[in-house]
């Protein structure tokens, strides 16, 4: 990592934790700190599952539930188990109460009230700056929170993705998508040593996948690359195709494959900026109108030095 990329970000660190008052003992006035505000905001007058609000903010259990209790301390808060007909009574859920949503209503006032001051000293025009740079920024820390990684092809959240993904291509292909026409991809292919089924999650949410089958003495053969609407256009996308690359580059493969259909243009452009050349069909993929290979050797990964290999089994393709 380049120093003074980790410099810039210590130093903006800094500054938004200042301006923002990380560091005061009250948040806004509010009575209470940071943490206590955020998470009451959090819960909202429409309550929250504790496992989603550890999820949301990245907490782990011991810290989330001393918030929690000095919220209910405080009167602004109860915890208790789902109280919906059906629901589940492990489910344990936070809610607040008058006196919570009261200061709920505060607390959302006097936010507006701090945003408008930080923007009031500025001019129109960079305020219009700030507030373009702060979505920016949102959308990139958003992707850097993404966490790619290997994942069972029975797994709930991995099955939803799949789900999803059928649903994409149903939505975008001429004609509809029927998983009878397609060539299957079956769990044991994705399960190593055979393959691998990497998963995105964003807050413990998934929100991508992407599959690569390492076939004995053939290219490998990428699949299922899917990336969720509210993080397209960040990058995932890309990351889970390089992942699957690496992981199968790292197992000797020197060669990956994939197929994709004409109706999956952003796909497609991510393929060609990825480096992969268009070939001839390899397969009978009923769905399929473009065929892709990339060569794992020499310059490998771009920005990183290509994995050592152990033979010369080559692999990959990649369904639309």
């Amino acid at each position: 990592m380049r120093s003074e990329f980790v410099a810039a970000v210590r130093r903006f660190n800094r500054t938004v934790t200042q301006r923002v008052g990380a560091l005061d003992d009250e948040y806004m006035a509010s009575g209470r700190p940071l943490a206590q505000a955020r998470l009451l905001w959090e819960i909202s007058p429409d309550g929250a599952e504790v496992a989603a609000l550890r999820a949301r903010l990245g907490l782990d259990s011991g810290y989330l539930s001393r918030l929690l209790r000095a919220l209910e301390n405080d009167g602004l808060v109860t915890v208790g188990p789902a109280d919906q007909p059906g629901g589940d009574a492990r489910v344990r859920v936070a809610a607040l109460t008058g006196a919570g949503q009261a200061e709920w209503a505060k607390l959302d006032e006097r936010s507006d009230e701090f945003a408008s001051a930080i923007l009031a000293p500025l001019t129109e025009p960079h305020r219009e700056r700030l507030v373009a740079a702060m979505a920016q920024v949102e959308r990139l820390l958003i992707a850097s929170m993404v966490v790619i990684e290997p994942c069972p092809p029975g797994d709930p959240r991995a099955r939803a993705c799949v789900r999803a993904y059928a649903r994409d291509i149903n939505r975008r292909f001429d004609g509809g998508f029927d998983p009878a026409l397609s060539n299957p991809v079956h769990d044991e292919e994705l399960i190593p040593p055979a393959g691998v089924f990497l998963l995105a999650t964003l807050n413990s949410e998934p929100v991508g996948c992407g599959a690569v089958k390492l076939h004995p003495d053939a290219p490998a053969e990428i699949k299922r690359v899917w990336v969720a609407d509210t993080v397209r256009g960040l990058g995932i996308g890309r990351r889970i195709l390089r992942d699957l690359e690496r992981y199968a580059g790292e197992r000797g493969w020197t060669t990956v494959r994939l197929d994709t259909n004409r109706n999956l243009t952003e796909a497609i452009a991510m393929y060609h900026a990825a480096g992969y050349q268009e070939i001839e069909p390899y397969n009978n993929e009923h769905f399929a109108h473009h065929w892709f290979e990339k060569k794992l050797d020499g310059p490998g990964l771009p920005g990183e030095q290509p994995p050592q290999r152990t033979n010369s089994r080559r692999e990959s393709r990649h369904d639309p």
